[in-house]
């Protein structure tokens, strides 16, 4: 067995033997978008262990590559076991890309008490407001400029992305969606 330092390894053509790091890919780099400025408050205040499912729920959006593209996927989490209950995929960061990754939860919803988010602009729909209001979910967003506040959705998307996302080849949104279902729905 042969070990290398990181630098060492950092230089070293690992292309030249088809090797490619799951660490090492091309970084979308997104545009400044207006923040959701909703009176609503932190509710959450950082309480990540839950004692009861669907008690809180967390969710956010990241990007993914689609052929030449950038495209987005919607995940919600369940503190309670960090078990990805929901999720979607789009070619826009937009709130039906929200609503469908809520649709796609196979649970009661009547169940969820806390719906958790940062404040993406996604997030301030009139959509969501009413399909949370209809099932007497609260809501719930990160203070603003703080990602430690949505600190489960963020490091769930670190994993997605490093075990699923990164060194995947999707060649279409119809790809990215059957995959995401193959992987996230219960069989």
């Amino acid at each position: 067995m042969m070990s290398l330092s990181r630098y060492k390894a950092g230089v070293f053509p690992f292309s030249i033997l088809g090797l490619v790091s799951n660490y090492t890919v091309a970084q979308y780099k997104p545009h400044k978008s207006t923040c959701n400025e909703a009176s609503v408050k932190n509710e959450l205040h950082r309480q990540f262990e839950q004692e009861e499912p669907l008690a809180v729920i967390v969710s956010n959006l990241t990007y993914v590559r689609v052929g030449k593209k950038w495209h987005y996927v919607c995940l919600f989490v369940d503190l309670f076991n960090r078990e990805i209950i929901g999720h979607s995929a789009g070619a826009n960061k937009t709130a039906e890309l929200m609503y469908q990754a809520i649709a796609s939860i196979h649970d009661n919803l009547n169940d969820v008490k806390m719906f958790h988010t940062d404040r993406g602009k996604e997030f301030d729909n009139k959509l969501i407001s009413e399909s949370l209001e209809t099932f007497g979910i609260q809501r719930s967003l990160s203070v603003k400029g703080c990602p430690y506040d949505n600190a489960v959705a963020e490091a769930m998307f670190k994993v997605f992305k490093t075990e699923f996302a990164n060194g995947a080849h999707f060649s279409s949104l119809e790809q990215l969606v059957l995959e995401l279902a193959l992987e996230f729905t219960e069989h």
